[in-house]
């Protein structure tokens, strides 16, 4: 069975793309089947994956991002995929087994536009459409806007398990409380639709601490946060599993760097790289604690 994971938060620019784009990489470099399904409505993952270019060619072409499976006669979710997506400039695949389902800013159209069934929300949907392809997959990844609106409500639908992206600030202690007030919501919202086969509705299981700058002390951050865990975990509004993640990111120039290339770091030439094995390391030590934290779960 596959592992569905979204990376959310409620405070925008932690550098949850960032994280979750090279987590999959990670994922894939160690042999996982991974798809990274976009409901971003910036679209920064695709645009980072494809290139501006070929996302360009894409979201030109009517019915190719995920936004089509909400319209009248959608496609089927498997015809969206684009497979082993992460291609050098002479278009080879230098990355076997990270798939995108590709998203663009029209998905920003699914809050006002929507007009399906109402007894058969957007999540349920999408959740219908993902049981197809989810058995060819060993992660399924959601990376979520800073909401719990339609798009984001889709990932959320599908995820067993939520990760918080998080800068060592006030705001991202903010953020993650107002996620956890919101996903109570959606979750009492959804619960007539969730059928035995979609699972349990998925809980916040871990804080992840990204971008982390050069000197900045995360201790007194890293202990507010940890309160406002314990405090959820008390009363049972996240998993009770749920941690602050050893593993830390640092902030690194060469993140940059990779989306312009429209690579993972981890692909970025060592030649162009300059601080790359540090960041490189940090997301391979984190993807690590995240299979392991699926173990003690």
């Amino acid at each position: 069975m596959s592992r569905r994971i979204a990376f959310l938060n409620y405070k925008g620019g932690v550098g949850k793309t960032s994280l979750i784009v090279n987590t999959a990489a990670c994922l894939a470099q160690q042999g996982n089947r991974v798809l990274l399904c976009d409901f971003d409505t910036q679209s920064n993952a695709s645009i980072w994956l494809l290139r501006l270019e070929r996302w360009n060619q894409l979201v030109t072409t009517a019915g190719r991002t995920v936004f089509s499976l909400f319209q009248p006669e959608p496609p089927l979710l498997t015809d969206l995929i684009v497979r082993d997506v992460v291609e050098d400039r002479e278009g080879r695949k230098i990355l076997p087994g990270l798939d995108l389902l590709p998203t663009s800013f029209n998905l920003v159209d699914l809050e006002a536009d929507f007009t399906g069934d109402p007894r058969k929300p957007a999540y349920v949907l999408f959740r219908e459409q993902l049981a197809e392809v989810e058995k060819d997959y060993d992660f399924i990844l959601f990376d979520c806007p800073p909401n719990v609106l339609r798009a984001s409500q889709c990932g959320v639908f599908a995820a067993t398990e939520i990760y918080v992206p998080s800068n060592p600030d006030a705001l991202s202690l903010i953020g993650f409380t107002l996620l956890v007030e919101k996903l109570a919501v959606f979750h009492d919202a959804a619960a007539g639709f969730r059928r035995h086969a979609f699972g349990p509705p998925a809980q916040v299981q871990g804080i992840l601490f990204n971008a982390v700058k050069a000197g900045t002390d995360v201790e007194v951050p890293k202990m507010r946060m940890q309160l406002r865990l314990n405090q959820f975990k008390s009363a049972r509004r996240v998993s009770r599993e749920a941690k602050i993640f050893a593993s830390q990111v640092r902030d690194a120039t060469i993140v940059r760097r990779a989306v312009t290339l429209g690579l993972p770091v981890a692909l970025v030439s060592a030649e162009t790289a300059g601080d790359s094995a540090g960041i490189i390391a940090d997301y391979r030590a984190l993807t690590r604690e995240l299979l392991l934290h699926s173990l003690s779960a």
